[in-house]
C-alpha cells in the first residue's frame, strides 16, 4: 500500500457517454504496466468494463477501481483510479465515486465541447469540491477544434481551462502536440515493431508566435497563485517551470483553474504527460480540506479527521458489489490504519462488523493486503450489515459522516418471477440488487399483488432485469414501463384530524390542526416536504410533537388524488388537544396523518410530471423532422446551435414522451442522430392528460 500519503492520488475519470474516458482509463493501466496488453471499448475487451453487458453496449455501467504506479522525476506515486459510467440512467455511480475521491479528469469529446453529461458530471464535482484537470481527447477526429472546447468550457461550465499544451494539427492532420513547459514539439509516429513512438523536435515556425502566446497566458494564470512567480511576471523575467507548475498546483486545488491537456487515447497520444498532470497538479490526500463527521446521535459535536495513519479510524463505505464468496464493500479510509481480522463498528446503524480480508481492487480481479492506511480506497470482505454511506470505524472513537444524496427514481414497472417456484428467488435477488444500487427501489403493490421496481431510466431497469435472468437466473416477466408521479398542491389550507378510539379499557386520543402552503426550495437537493411546530401553550403535549411530525410526513409519501408521494409543501403544526390518560404517540401519529390529508384536499391539489432535459445532436438534414418530432412530444425547446454540419438541439420534455425514443430518433434520422438526457425537475401536468392518468389508476 501507498508508504507517502503525499505520493497517493485518489482520482476519477468523468465526462459525457462516448467522450472516451474508458479508453483514456485503458491507456494509463498500459502505460503504468498493469496491463501488458490495451483493451478497446470497441472490441468489448475493455479491462474496466469486465461486465458481460458493458461489454456488449460498449458503456461503462458501474464504477471500476484499479490501484497503479507511475513514476514521476524519479517519485514513485500510487494513483487510485475509478472509471466512471457517462449515461446518466448510472449518474449514482458517479456520485458515489466523486464523494471519496481527491481530484478528477475530466474528458472532453474535442469535436462536441461540454456535452449535456459533461455539466451534469462537473456540478456533480463542484459540490464536493473535487479539483479537476481536463483532457481535450478524440484531437483525431473529424471537426476536432481545440479551441472551441476550450471555449465552451468556459461558457458552460463557468470554469477556467488553462492549457498546458498546444496541438499540432487537427483531425486527419493531428501529430501531437506542443508541451509549454519545455516548448518542444511532440511527435507521435507508428512504428510496426513497438507502436507509437514519440518524436520530440524544435517548435515548427508557423507555430512559435501561437505558442509563445499561449505559454504567456498560462504563465499569468500560475502568477495569480505564486508570489514569487507574480514578481518575476510583472518584471519580465523568465519563470522555471517549477514555479509555473506550483502556481497551477494552487489555482487548480483551489478550484479556479483546470490545466487543459490535448489528445487521442484512441491512439495512445498524449496519455503520458496526463499521468505526468495527475500527479503533478491533483492533490494527495493531504492537500485536502480535513472531513468532518459528528458524534453518533448528536450532529452538533463534529469531530475532524486527520489524513493521518495515527488517527482513529474513520472509513466510508461508498459501493458494495456482491459476489459469490460475500459482499465486496468499496471504502475509502479517511483516517487511521486498517489491518485485516479486526473488527468494527458501523456508527450509522450501530451494528458490529468483522473485516475478514482487505483487498486492494484491479477492476474484478483483486489482491490481498494485510493492512489499510489512511488516503487508501480498498474493498472490504466479511461485512454485513453496511450499505452505501455508512461510517466504519473502531468502537471505542464512534463517529458518523454525512450519507451520500442520491436523487430519486423516476421511472417503474412491474415484474414477477414466471413460476411460484422462483418467487423467494426473486425476492432474495431484489435485496441483493437493492444493496448494490441506492437508486433502485423495491414495492409490494398489496391491492394488485405486483411487485413494483423503480430507477433512474429505461436503460438502468432493463440492465438490472438482465442481470436478474442472467446473472441471478431467475427468469422474470415484465410489465410496460410506468412513469413516477409526483402530487403537490396549488393554495394554502387548513386541515384538522382527531383520532379517537375506545374499545373497552384505556382508549386513545390524539388531535392536531395544521396549516399547509406550497413551497419551492431554492436548491433543488433540498427537502422539499418541511414541517414546522408552531404549538403555543402545551395544547400539544411536548412528548406528542415529535410522534405528530412523524405521522405528517408519513402522510406525504402517499398523495390523495393517486397515491403518488408529494412534493413542495410546507406544513405548520398549529395546535390540537390531548387527553389525559387515552392520549399515546400511535394516536398523534395518527392525528398529524389525519390533519395533513384533510388539509391536503381542501388545497386544490393536482399532478406533477418528471421534465427531462434532452440534448439531440442531429445531422443538418434531419433537424425539421428531429424538431417537429419533439414538438409532438411536448418538448420546450431551449436552444439551437449548429456545430459543423450537425444541429444541437437543446429542450426540456416529459419523460412520459420519451419511451421508446432511441428507436424513434434511429428511425427519422437514418440513425444517424444521438440524445442524452438527464432529469431535470417536476412540473404541473396539463389537465387533459392528468385526467388520463388518474383515471388508468383509479
Amino acid at each position: 500500500m501507498s508508504q507517502d500519503i503525499a505520493k497517493l492520488r485518489n482520482i476519477g475519470v468523468m465526462a459525457h457517454i462516448d467522450a472516451g474516458k474508458t479508453t483514456v482509463t485503458e491507456r494509463i493501466l498500459f502505460f503504468t504496466g498493469i496491463t501488458y496488453k490495451i483493451g478497446e471499448v470497441h472490441e468489448g475487451t475493455a479491462v474496466m468494463d469486465h461486465l458481460e453487458e458493458e461489454q456488449q453496449r460498449g458503456i461503462t455501467i458501474t464504477s471500476a477501481a484499479t490501484s497503479c504506479p507511475w513514476t514521476r522525476n524519479d517519485q514513485k506515486y500510487t494513483i487510485n483510479l475509478i472509471d466512471t459510467p457517462g449515461h446518466v440512467d448510472f449518474t449514482v455511480e458517479v456520485e458515489r465515486s466523486l464523494r471519496v475521491l481527491d481530484g478528477a479528469v475530466a474528458v472532453f469529446d474535442s469535436s462536441e465541447g461540454v456535452q449535456a453529461q459533461s455539466e451534469t458530471v462537473w456540478r456533480q464535482a463542484q459540490k464536493y469540491n473535487v479539483p479537476c484537470i481536463c483532457f481535450i481527447n478524440k484531437m483525431d477526429k473529424i471537426g476536432a477544434d481545440f479551441e472551441m472546447a476550450c471555449n465552451s468550457i468556459v461558457e458552460k461550465l463557468a470554469a477556467n481551462p488553462v492549457p498546458i499544451q498546444y496541438p499540432l494539427g487537427a483531425s486527419d492532420d493531428f501529430v501531437g502536440f506542443i508541451d509549454l513547459f519545455d516548448m518542444k514539439a511532440y511527435y507521435f509516429e507508428d512504428d510496426p515493431k513497438k507502436g507509437k513512438v514519440v518524436r520530440v523536435e524544435e517548435i515548427p515556425g508557423d507555430l512559435v508566435d501561437e505558442a509563445k502566446l499561449a505559454r504567456h497566458n498560462m504563465i499569468e494564470a500560475a502568477a495569480e497563485y505564486n508570489d514569487e512567480l507574480m514578481e518575476k511576471y510583472l518584471n519580465d523575467e523568465e519563470p522555471t517551470n517549477d514555479e509555473i507548475k506550483a502556481g497551477l498546483r494552487a489555482g487548480t486545488l483551489l478550484g479556479t483553474m483546470q490545466p487543459t491537456l490535448c489528445g487521442s487515447a484512441l491512439q495512445s497520444i498524449g496519455s503520458r504527460k496526463l499521468l505526468d498532470a495527475v500527479v503533478d497538479f491533483l492533490p494527495s490526500p493531504l492537500d485536502r480540506h480535513s472531513v468532518e463527521g459528528h458524534v453518533p446521535g448528536k450532529p452538533d459535536q463534529t469531530i475532524e479527521c486527520k489524513p493521518d495513519p495515527e488517527a482513529p479510524l474513520v472509513a466510508l463505505a461508498f459501493k458494495i458489489t456482491s459476489d459469490t464468496h460475500g459482499d465486496l464493500t468499496f471504502a475509502r479510509i479517511y483516517s487511521g490504519t486498517l489491518e485485516s481480522g479486526t473488527r468494527l463498528i458501523n456508527s450509522t446503524r450501530d451494528r458490529n462488523e468483522n473485516v475478514n480480508k482487505i483487498c486492494l481492487m484491479h477492476a474484478n480481479s483483486r489482491e490481498l493486503v494485510k493492512t489499510a492506511k489512511a488516503g487508501d480506497i480498498v474493498a472490504l470482505i466479511g461485512l454485513k450489515n453496511t450499505l452505501t454511506g455508512d461510517t466504519l470505524c473502531y468502537k471505542k472513537d464512534p463517529i458518523v459522516m454525512d450519507a451520500i444524496d442520491f436523487p430519486e427514481p423516476v421511472i417503474s414497472l412491474s415484474i414477477e418471477p414466471k413460476t411460484a417456484q422462483d418467487r423467494p428467488k426473486l425476492s432474495e435477488a431484489l435485496e441483493v440488487l437493492k444493496r448494490e444500487d441506492p437508486t433502485f427501489r423495491t414495492e409490494f403493490n398489496e391491492e394488485t399483488g405486483e411487485t413494483i421496481i423503480s430507477g433512474m431510466g429505461e436503460l438502468h431497469l432493463e440492465i438490472l432485469k438482465n442481470k436478474l435472468t442472467r446473472d441471478m437466473k431467475v427468469d422474470v416477466n415484465v410489465g410496460q414501463p410506468r412513469v413516477s408521479y409526483r402530487e403537490t398542491i396549488t393554495m394554502p389550507a387548513k386541515g384538522e384530524g382527531k383520532f379517537v378510539k375506545q374499545s373497552g379499557g384505556r382508549g386513545q386520543y390524539g388531535h392536531a390542526i395544521v396549516q399547509i402552503e406550497p413551497f419551492h426550495p431554492e436548491n433543488p437537493d433540498e427537502d422539499n416536504i418541511i414541517v414546522e411546530n408552531k404549538v403555543v401553550g402545551g395544547t400539544i403535549p411536548k412528548e406528542y410533537i415529535n410522534p405528530t411530525i412523524k405521522g405528517i410526513k408519513d402522510a406525504s409519501t402517499t398523495g390523495v388524488l393517486a397515491g403518488y408521494p408529494m412534493l413542495d409543501i410546507k406544513i405548520d403544526l398549529l395546535e390540537g388537544s390531548s387527553h389525559s390518560v387515552d392520549s399515546s404517540e400511535m394516536a398523534f401519529q395518527q392525528a398529524g396523518s389525519m390533519a395533513f390529508q384533510d388539509a391536503v384536499r381542501k388545497a386544490k391539489p393536482i399532478l406533477l410530471e418528471p421534465i427531462m432535459k434532452l440534448q439531440v445532436v442531429t445531422p443538418d438534414e434531419f433537424y425539421g423532422v428531429v424538431q417537429g418530432d419533439l414538438s409532438r412530444k411536448r418538448a420546450e425547446i431551449h436552444s439551437t446551435e449548429q456545430k459543423g454540419k450537425v444541429r444541437v438541439i437543446d429542450c426540456y420534455v416529459p419523460l412520459s414522451e420519451m419511451f421508446g425514443y432511441a428507436t424513434a430518433l434511429r428511425s427519422i434520422s437514418q440513425g444517424r442522430a444521438s440524445y442524452s438526457m438527464e432529469p431535470h425537475k417536476y412540473s404541473p401536468m396539463p389537465e387533459n392528460i392528468s385526467q388520463k392518468v388518474l383515471a388508468a389508476n383509479a
